[in-house]
């Protein structure tokens, strides 16, 4: 009986490495991915201002500017979607080769992966808008669809090396990513909508919002086995968060410290839940045939 209570134990339940037989639905599994990744290039382009549109700190009133909220990060900070939508350009490719294009793992990652792009783009276009309260909905969509990927990619393992870093890599620095995201475009909404925080102060409520924002990545942590990507990500988020309230507008101290607590109780457990990943002798026979875990 497989113990399906521990994410390693519920890994080692067979999973078939034979293809599927194919037919016309992976063409179109394919093709939907291709063009998503397509129609979410596009929109970051729009949203960054080089295609002509307001770039997004300055749209919606400047809602999502650095300098909008406590848990704002950085300007720098999102430079991190560059690696990010590299990754899923070359999943998009990926996907084609022969030898995915009936991988069960691609057939339930397939249309996540569309999904999430499709989100971002709407994510854009309603910030674009001035529908900042639209963008609430849309990133928490986003975020459950990208968790939902990445409980695949852990009960799905990858093939091999190229796999872990192309799939896995790319959906976890996505997740790690919005994670943070979230928390930040939440809080741009209830401030520009004149939310007083009920009494309670701005830096307190930062805090509170970044040691959930740390939680949560101790339990992708803990989840995935010490998985490299998602905390990544989530980390860097963390880290311009304290960078922004050390460096400008609204200064905080109280918040930076946070966030760096924050994002170093999430590598530290990072760090300890990959080396019990790694001295666990199922685990070890499990990598074997998984190839990298990202």
């Amino acid at each position: 009986m497989t113990d399906h209570s521990h994410p390693e134990l519920a890994d080692a339940a067979p999973h078939s490495t034979a293809p599927a037989p194919g037919g016309p639905g992976d063409l179109v599994r394919q093709l939907t991915v291709a063009a998503s990744a397509v129609i979410a290039v596009a929109g970051s382009f729009i949203g960054s201002g080089a295609a002509g549109g307001t770039p997004i700190q300055d749209a919606a009133g400047g809602a999502l500017a650095a300098d909008a909220t406590l848990i704002a990060p950085g300007t720098g900070a999102f430079s991190i979607w560059s690696l990010i939508y590299l990754g899923l350009l070359v999943y998009a490719v990926w996907q084609f080769l022969p030898g995915q294009k009936r991988a069960a793992r691609q057939r339930r990652l397939g249309y996540l992966v569309a999904a999430s792009l499709l989100l971002n783009a709407a994510w854009i276009l309603s910030v674009q808008f001035d529908l900042i309260w639209l963008s609430v909905p849309v990133i928490i969509a986003l975020l459950v669809v990208l968790a939902r990927a990445f409980v695949i990619t852990i009960q799905d393992p990858p093939t091999g090396a190229v796999d872990g870093i192309v799939t896995d890599g790319t959906i976890g620095l996505y997740l790690g990513w919005v994670c943070v995201a979230t928390a930040a475009n939440i809080a741009a909404v209830l401030v520009a909508a004149g939310f007083d925080g009920w009494g309670i102060g701005a830096e307190v409520w930062a805090v509170a919002v970044l040691a959930l924002a740390g939680v949560v990545g101790i339990l992708l942590a803990v989840y995935g086995g010490g998985r490299i990507a998602p905390t990544l990500s989530l980390v860097w988020g963390l880290a311009w968060v304290g960078v922004a309230r050390l460096s400008a507008e609204p200064f905080s101290g109280a918040t930076a410290i946070g966030a760096i607590v924050a994002a170093g109780a999430v590598v530290a457990v990072t760090a300890v839940a990959r080396v019990h990943a790694q001295r666990t002798p199922l685990s070890a026979r499990l990598r074997q045939a998984r190839g990298t875990r990202l």
